[in-house]
């Protein structure tokens, strides 16, 4: 597969993670829109986050965690998180990410 994230999450690409949990990562956006932006991977590879929350709900909650506590250890409470499913949406990597995002870094 020629999937980024799943490179990054294998270890195929070396990263610096954020935070780590039992199914998913989080790292820095190599291409920043806010002062804090936070992109929150499934380790196994799903299209999206609609086909993450149909194959795989506990999945999905473990990212959802994952986020919560980047958000929490990045800002200072006012933050947004965000899911671009599908081209017409913002997708532009086709593997279930969440952005982390604040203009308020802690």
């Amino acid at each position: 597969m020629d999937c980024i994230f799943c490179k990054i999450t294998s270890g195929q690409i070396p990263t610096n993670f954020v935070a780590v949990s039992e199914h998913a990562v989080a790292f820095n956006d190599i291409s920043p829109r806010q002062p804090v932006h936070v992109l929150v991977v499934p380790k196994q590879h799903f299209n999206d986050v609609a086909d993450l929350n149909n194959s795989s709900p506990e999945i999905l909650a473990d990212l959802m965690a994952l986020a919560m506590k980047v958000a929490g250890d990045t800002s200072e409470g006012s933050f947004r998180l965000t899911f671009n499913t599908g081209k017409e949406a913002g997708q532009s990597v086709f593997h279930a990410h969440a952005h982390v995002t604040s203009v308020q870094p802690r």
